[in-house]
């Protein structure tokens, strides 16, 4: 008799919670940083084959959508950078409540929006 259930639990039985959300950004986000490293490193360097490279990817950078890529990336580095400090609470022994895990999970995400929208205005010279 062929048993039709999983032997281990999955992703489909699970609900999904604030905390597995922040753990699988926080995955992606930083192979996405890491990607975006890459990519900062080659443009700088293009400044040694000259001013010509260099001024392509700027003109890239301006565009609509050089600008939505640079503003989800700032987005991506302070998400890591508000969950790195997260995990940093949780290893050293703080934070495993239910409750306290759901606020800082909340804080993380919402922190990193506020984050981004800070660092934009201040970019842009609005604050």
């Amino acid at each position: 008799m062929e048993n039709k259930n999983p032997l281990t639990p999955h992703i489909q039985i699970y609900r999904w919670h604030i905390s597995s959300l922040v753990s699988i950004s926080h995955r992606i986000t930083g192979i996405i940083n890491i990607l975006a490293i890459t990519f900062i490193c080659a443009w700088v360097s293009f400044l040694v084959l000259g001013e010509v490279n260099y001024d392509i990817i700027n003109l890239f950078l301006n565009s609509f959508v050089g600008k939505f890529i640079a503003i989800g990336l700032l987005w991506s580095f302070s998400f890591q950078i508000l969950s790195e400090i997260r995990h940093l609470a949780l290893d050293m022994g703080y934070g495993f409540e239910l409750q306290t895990t759901r606020i800082t999970g909340l804080v993380v995400i919402l922190g990193s929006v506020v984050l981004t929208i800070l660092i934009y205005f201040i970019g842009r010279n609005f604050i």
